[in-house]
């Protein structure tokens, strides 16, 4: 992967968490000894059938109790600028126009891609985030100390902060409906698409069904299936008629695991380095918070020199 600056910092990221976890997490990073759970799910999207209805984003928010959508299904305004993922809307629909003459525009569903080795979860100091044997990534609100580094460890900006909470804020990603489908049933968006853009299944039959379509379709489909190796491979999948590249979707990333480049960076680099400016910038918080209030006089607010003089 090229070196750039947004790879330094999800690397300090990945390898802070990493550091701090132990062996465990170790074990986690090295694509030697993780190849994956055989038995995982996954999700197979073919863009070329998504006709852009949005109502997986309905579905989503009904079954993570979110609130509505912000615009009526109907509404072709949403698609007027590129939306993103953030902590009231875990799947977003975005409208990308088709580089090819006289086609239709393709429209492209993104939401947490659940890598097979997480960044997020090896940037996490205290585990908050997990890799499950079914395949979803998910989240422990409870044991999470608010640190961010998951934010800037994803490879696909997915993690988002409740910054409106400022009592017990969260971090809030696409769960993959985990509790549906221990429960023997599949995500909400899967199971109400109207076209069976969205196919769920264990992942390596999606992998055969994604390049048996690309195979009996000679010259229709783009001759990648990503998610299959990127950042070494990811729950979701989608196939295209239309390069990646044109619809938003990350091609720097390469077919390494994010936590893999941490393994030679934790074993050059002291902790004191990794740890050190997180700690800092604790203090620096802390002691923000502790400044004290400006002063008030007659119902006027003064500044501490003010309230000097």
């Amino acid at each position: 992967m090229k070196s750039t600056r947004r790879h330094f910092f999800k690397t300090m990221a990945t390898g802070a968490g990493t550091m701090l976890l132990g062996p465990s997490a170790k074990a986690m990073s090295s694509v030697e000894q993780f190849n994956g759970y055989p038995e995982r799910v996954g999700m197979l999207v073919d863009l070329s059938l998504c006709i852009g209805c949005r109502r997986c984003e309905e579905a989503c928010k009904r079954a993570n109790q979110l609130p509505p959508v912000e615009a009526p299904l109907n509404d072709s305004s949403v698609f007027e600028h590129t939306r993103r993922t953030d902590a009231e809307n875990y799947t977003v629909v975005n409208r990308f126009a088709n580089p090819q003459p006289n086609q239709p525009a393709v429209y492209v569903k993104k939401q947490c891609m659940h890598c097979e080795e997480p960044a997020c979860a090896s940037a996490c100091l205290v585990g908050a985030l997990r890799k499950t044997k079914e395949g979803p990534v998910v989240y422990n609100p409870d044991i999470c100390l608010g640190c961010r580094y998951c934010m800037i460890a994803c490879p696909f900006y997915i993690p988002a902060y409740e910054y409106h909470n400022p009592t017990s804020p969260k971090v809030r990603k696409c769960t993959l409906c985990y509790e549906r489908i221990k429960a023997g049933g599949m995500p909400a968006c899967a199971e109400i698409c109207p076209v069976e853009a969205i196919t769920f299944g264990k992942r390596s039959d999606l992998i055969k069904l994604a390049q048996a379509q690309i195979l009996n379709n000679p010259g229709e489909y783009q001759n990648h299936i990503y998610g299959l190796d990127e950042v070494g491979g990811t729950t979701w999948l989608y196939i295209s008629k239309v390069p990646f590249a044109k619809l938003g979707f990350p091609t720097d990333v390469g077919t390494t695991p994010f936590p893999e480049y941490t393994r030679g960076f934790l074993s050059a680099v002291p902790v004191v380095f990794v740890v050190w400016p997180a700690l800092l910038g604790g203090f620096h918080l802390f002691a923000n918070n502790r400044q004290p209030a400006p002063a008030q006089e007659d119902g006027v607010t003064r500044n501490d020199e003010e309230t000097e003089q």
